[in-house]
């Protein structure tokens, strides 16, 4: 069965830096786009950035570019969110999902606190 699993969350300091990462199964991984979804205690998740098939092409909130970056691996089936210069507004839950939005992972929780 399709699984994502992410990890990578925590509690980090303004200004601070995290890789967060989303392993899956359970499908052909290189054919589909992926992405990044957050969501705020209180808000609507909100998509944060998006990654082709292929890597080539990537998209981003536009609060937050400049400061992440998604990239992906085919041969580990995995995609990343490097975050850096990290805000008190970016603390949410951040989800992976398959590019139909027909699965999420179940979340890793980011806190940004001094």
């Amino acid at each position: 069965q399709v699984q994502l699993v992410e990890s990578g969350g925590g509690l980090v300091q303004p200004g601070g830096s995290l890789r967060l990462s989303c392993a899956a199964s359970g499908f052909t991984f290189s054919i589909y786009p992926m992405s990044w979804y957050r969501q705020a205690p209180g808000k609507e998740r909100e998509l944060v950035a998006a990654i082709s098939s292929t890597g080539g092409i990537t998209n981003y909130a536009d609060s937050v570019k400049g400061r992440f970056t998604i990239s992906r691996d085919n041969v580990k089936n995995t995609v990343y969110l490097q975050m850096n210069s990290l805000k008190p507004e970016d603390t949410a839950v951040y989800y992976c999902t398959r590019g139909d939005m027909s699965y999420w992972g179940k979340g890793t929780l980011v806190t940004v606190s001094s």
